[in-house]
């Protein structure tokens, strides 16, 4: 990551240092401003001891001092109060040296609730007291007098600039090592997110990230590996997908191979051959023709399937009565099922239940369904049909009591080329494309089918699908 987000902190947090400098330093100006308006607005700076000063102290305007809530008192050299009008913090008559000193000395001190204005007349020896209460006060200021220069002067501003350095020293060191704490708790979960991320780049689709946070970082978590996750099911898939592909190849060219090998070997006979006797030649030509009608279904029902899979396949569905339906396809088999030998039941019922089928594509499951039974079991074997209602939804079961299919090939039942006789023997007839058409049909009309067996127990396909 090249350290640019912790760099980036550190130049925002080293801007946010230059900007509070820069509000401190405009508070202290907005403060002095204040303080030199509101001193010019106070009562206690427009009625001043200095300004109200009188030689005879009964000519002094007490009026608007005592209007204005304070007070004034006349203290002469004799430390008597000779005179007060209003507001009396001193509440003796006669105070002693002590007294009077710690009462010019708290007059200025800082914390009293009250603002003294003190002034002594030389010429007729007394002190004038001006008194107001206090109701907000900043004692802050910084005084210097101009006029006689002080040998402290230099250690003074040498105090205060090591004080103001001192602060700007230590805020920008806080600066520094706020700000690298906050980018780490920002760049390590960038810094595994961005790891994660690599590893899934490189192929590893078992990358996920482990941040335990509970902030936005934790919703960045959750989000990566439910994307971690959908990519490593989505390669999954791709990858079934591709050995499924590779092995479709290799089950057709097994598929067409033996036939065409026969097709070609009983051709080159009759070709090589010209003194074959008729009953030979009938026995080799009927051989051919099987083969061939034998690669026609094949290729006919890779092409149905292709169809099916691909994504501009749709069902010509109408609305229909699915019981009268099913009495229609089950006579058309029957004839099958009597030529194998089969004995059958069947359980319709005799009421219309109405179900949107595409009655073409209906009709090939029945027919697969019924060739795989014929194909695939001994002469005696019971076939059951029923039909029944619950709830929403119909129920078709067709059920036989015959060979049944082991647990280890059920569960691929469904996928193309997968027959129940594990050496492939072609001398059933079956393409091994049956089933697999059979439930991309029941798929299409958003129904399901399911397959319950037991080796030399029977099969029973149970079809569900919505009613209307």
């Amino acid at each position: 990551m090249n350290r640019k987000i912790e760099n980036r902190f550190l130049v925002n947090y080293i801007l946010m240092f230059i900007i509070s400098t820069m509000i401190a330093i405009c508070a202290f100006l907005l403060l002095w401003f204040a303080n030199d308006v509101i001193s010019k607005t106070l009562v206690k700076n427009n009625y001043t001891a200095k300004s109200l000063m009188r030689d005879n102290y009964k000519a002094i305007d007490t009026k608007s001092v005592v209007d204005h809530g304070g007070g004034v008192q006349v203290i002469n050299t004799n430390y008597e109060v000779v005179f007060s009008e209003g507001l009396n913090t001193i509440l003796k008559n006669q105070l002693t040296t002590a007294e009077f000193t710690d009462f010019l000395m708290m007059s200025k001190s800082k914390g009293v609730p009250f603002s003294y204005s003190v002034e002594y007349n030389p010429k007729e020896q007394f002190w004038l007291i001006i008194t107001f209460p206090t109701s907000i006060r900043i004692d802050f200021s910084i005084v210097h007098n101009k006029d006689f220069a002080s040998v402290d002067t230099q250690g003074v501003v040498v105090f205060i600039m090591a004080i103001v350095l001192f602060y700007l020293i230590s805020l920008a060191i806080s600066t520094v090592i706020y700000s690298k704490i906050t980018s780490i708790e920002i760049i390590n979960p960038l810094r595994k997110l961005c790891d994660s991320a690599k590893r899934l780049k490189d192929g590893d689709y078992t990358a996920r990230v482990n941040l335990n946070l509970k902030n936005e970082f934790g919703e960045l978590e959750d989000t990566f590996n439910g994307m971690a996750q959908q990519i490593e099911h989505e390669i999954s898939l791709r990858k079934q997908s591709e050995e499924s592909r590779k092995r479709l190849i290799l089950d057709i060219s097994h598929d067409l191979k033996n036939p065409l090998a026969s097709i070609m070997g009983y051709a080159e006979l009759c070709y090589s051959k010209l003194n074959l006797l008729k009953e030979e030649r009938d026995v080799y030509t009927k051989i051919i023709y099987e083969n061939s009608v034998r690669i026609d279904n094949l290729i006919t029902d890779l092409f149905e399937l292709s169809k099916m899979e691909s994504a501009g396949y749709v069902n010509n569905k109408i609305r229909i009565d699915i019981c009268e339906y099913m009495r229609k396809e089950i006579g058309a088999v029957i004839p099958k099922f009597e030529e194998a030998g089969f004995t059958y039941n069947f359980d319709i019922p005799e009421k219309e239940i109405f179900v949107m089928l595409d009655t073409v594509q209906m009709g090939r499951v029945f027919q697969n369904l019924a060739a795989n039974a014929v194909q695939y079991n001994p002469k005696g074997t019971r076939i059951t049909i029923s039909l029944s209602e619950q709830d929403c939804e119909i129920v078709i079961i067709f059920k036989d009591n015959g060979i049944g299919i082991s647990t280890e090939i059920v569960k691929d039942i469904f996928q193309p080329f997968v027959r129940v006789d594990s050496a492939r023997n072609s001398q059933t007839g079956g393409t091994g494309l049956g089933l697999a058409i059979v439930e991309k049909i029941i798929a299409a009309h958003g129904a399901n089918i399911i397959l319950k067996t037991k080796e030399n127990s029977g099969c029973e396909f149970i079809i569900k699908m919505s009613k209307i």
